[in-house]
């Protein structure tokens, strides 16, 4: 039923309420609603958390839109981790109903003396709901009932006492509140800081360390043993996940040769996706990788390089993997009687089973849970899942939530490229995190439409994690942009999402596509070790790696880069210059404020003027100062400022507002 106050359309609610919306422990939440009533008297309504134990935090009040009639919204913060709720508090505001009638009437004069008695009553009635060591709201009220009753005065000095700034805040901080409704409470689950920000970097254990033998030529597989450069690579660079691609055994049958050729040599490794050979299968590790121990020496190190270790979780099968034979059930049984291997016309994955969810669901949901708890046994709290919009999404719904009632601080990324729908619902079942489609959004206009998406839309159903390069993708813009690409993907992704990802081997700018209009790297990892000469690459300046720690640092330093629901869009007089800002308390200009204006053309110079939204930022009028983090240039900025970009030099300003005046 409809409350004595109607509250409506309340926001974050995830699908009508019957999952929760997503929350981190410390990040800001909007809360808005539509609170409205019959007639004039004035109404308002304030946010209440209930924590995960059922205690309820102190009240929130709702600010008004200032344009959007009857719309109401709140910033409240979870500051535990686990299942949250809210409730929106609507009553009538006798208190803002008198101050407007008042203000009307009193100058009017119109019922002058009963408007004065009327507050009075008012005010007595806020007194008396004071406690004891209350004394500066009591002397406060005290003078305003002194100020209604006093007749001698003129009306117009009584009104004036009435509207003083202190009274006001008393009366605001302790409203009458009558004919209260009280919606929800609605759900919210917080999970972990690292479910919302984090750096990560992703390589292939296999290259890491890997070399060619002088005397037969041939490609030495890395280890978890010489890999543990990789793991100091990245945390020099500031990097906190490092993402390992499957590390499982590779299927022999049907594997795949470099460059997804279907004639592989004696010597070819094939695709680590290929999971499952005569050495085992899923909770099994790569015998050229070494052995279990060596990979929770691998697990050890990184966490004390304060690294967590991400390993993928790719629900499908090689001919030759022991489901195969155990369990055939697990997968598609053609008319022939063999089993159907992966298809995404007109691609073929030869060496792929996928598993079918239809034929022993109990069977196999029993068996990745199984497999997902042995390795979080050995130290890992994060997976990369791949492909889970090709698995029942009720699936991932139980396997999640299995998870999380026993170790809610695992979390799991979804790759998944597909419809909004599949990766929203993805999401909303419990995925923490998501890839997106930032990967091809590299004009203006398309980046501050999706910048807004991520941060207002699609929010408490899905937290962005934006990937500049994956060993899947070689986006268009890098492979013809030269090293300012390199740059500009870089700066984009690590300060406008509070998530951010880099493969190996872009701080190398590898940029050769297969052919003309792939995506594919020319020798792609996926099917061949790749040796890669880091030291001479440092050695020789051939490197983007001070330019990622630089901005992994930037990002560390500002809690207004760890957010996600904080972004606004500023603007430029030219379509090539992107602007947007975040701030730690939205709309707060003494919290910790980021102004970002990226050259989105890496083949030339831009000059132009940039305007900021000074409303939205708090920022009025003023002028102030800005520190560009990158380059530790400073300059006085207001409204409107000039810019000039060189992307062969810097393509981006990361501007830390340090006051106004």
């Amino acid at each position: 039923m409809v409350g004595r106050i109607p509250v409506m359309n309340v926001m974050p609610l995830v699908d009508l309420g019957r999952q929760p919306a997503k929350a981190t422990v410390g990040e800001p939440l909007p809360v808005t609603a539509t609170v409205f009533r019959e007639g004039h008297d004035r109404l308002a309504a304030e946010v209440v958390l209930v924590a995960p134990d059922g205690s309820r935090r102190a009240p929130v009040r709702m600010t008004k839109h200032a344009t959007v009639p009857d719309s109401y919204s709140a910033w409240v913060t979870p500051d535990l981790g686990g299942a949250w709720g809210f409730e929106v508090h609507a009553w009538s505001d006798p208190l803002a109903t008198w101050e407007h009638a008042a203000g009307v009437k009193i100058p009017a004069g119109v019922d002058v003396e009963l408007m004065f008695t009327e507050g009075k009553l008012l005010f007595d009635r806020v007194r008396a709901s004071l406690r004891a060591d209350q004394t500066f709201e009591m002397d406060v009220l005290d003078g305003a009932v002194l100020a209604a009753t006093d007749t001698g005065r003129p009306a117009e000095a009584r009104l004036a006492a009435l509207q003083d700034p202190e009274l006001a805040s008393v009366l605001h901080a302790n409203p009458i509140r009558e004919l209260v409704t009280v919606e929800g409470p609605f759900p919210l689950y917080a999970d972990r800081p690292r479910a919302l920000f984090g750096s990560w970097y992703e390589f292939f254990p296999r290259s890491e360390g890997a070399s060619i033998d002088e005397e037969t030529g041939k490609v030495v597989s890395g280890t978890f043993r010489t890999a543990v450069s990789g793991l100091e690579r990245a945390a020099r660079m500031g990097f906190d996940v490092v993402y390992l691609p499957p590390i499982h055994p590779i299927g022999e049958v049907n594997r795949k040769g470099p460059n997804n050729t279907l004639t592989p040599g004696p010597d070819d490794p094939g695709s680590p996706w290929a999971i499952g050979s005569k050495d085992g299968g899923h909770d099994a590790i790569h015998p050229d990788l070494g052995t279990i121990e060596d990979f929770d020496a691998f697990v050890a190190r990184a966490r004390e390089l304060n690294l967590e270790i991400a390993l993928d979780l790719a629900l499908q099968a090689a001919p030759d993997h022991p489901w195969a034979t155990e369990h055939p059930e697990f997968f598609t049984t053609r008319a022939d009687g063999t089993i159907a291997y992966a298809e995404n016309p007109p691609k073929k994955y030869q060496d792929i089973y996928p598993v079918n969810f239809d034929n022993d669901p109990r069977g196999i949901c029993a068996e990745v849970l199984r497999v997902v708890r042995y390795w979080m046994s050995h130290g890992v709290r994060v997976f990369r899942v791949d492909n889970p919009h090709t698995k029942p999404v009720a699936f991932w719904e139980w396997l999640l939530g299995e998870v999380r009632s026993t170790d809610p601080d695992v979390l799991f990324l979804s790759e998944a490229f597909t419809r909004p729908a599949m990766m929203h619902g993805l999401g909303a079942v419990g995925f923490h995190q998501s890839y997106t489609y930032f990967t091809w959004r590299t004009g203006k206009t398309e980046i501050e439409e999706y910048l807004t998406e991520v941060a207002t839309e699609s929010d408490h159903l899905m937290r962005p994690n934006f990937f500049v390069n994956t060993p899947d993708i070689l986006h268009g813009f890098l492979q013809y942009g030269g090293p300012a690409a390199f740059k500009i993907r870089a700066a984009l992704a690590a300060t406008s999402s509070p998530s951010w990802g880099v493969y190996s081997g872009y701080e190398l700018f590898e940029h050769v596509a297969l052919k003309p209009g792939s995506e594919e790297y020319l020798d792609t990892e996926k099917f061949q070790i790749r040796v890669r000469d880091w030291a001479g690459a440092e050695a020789e300046g051939r490197t983007l790696m001070p330019y990622l720690t630089r901005l992994n640092e930037t990002r560390r330093a500002h809690k207004a880069l760890q957010l996600l629901r904080n972004t606004t869009i500023h603007y430029s007089d030219d379509d090539s210059v992107l602007v947007y800002a975040k701030q730690a308390v939205p709309g707060d200009p003494a919290s910790d404020t980021v102004v970002v204006v990226i050259n989105l053309d890496p083949h030339a110079v831009h000059e132009t003027t940039v305007h900021l939204d000074v409303e939205a930022l708090g920022l009025g009028e003023s002028t102030f100062t800005v520190h560009d983090e990158i380059t530790g240039a400073e300059w006085t900025w207001g409204q409107h400022n000039y810019v000039r970009l060189d992307p062969f030099t810097e393509p981006a300003h990361v501007l830390v507002v340090k006051g106004a005046r």
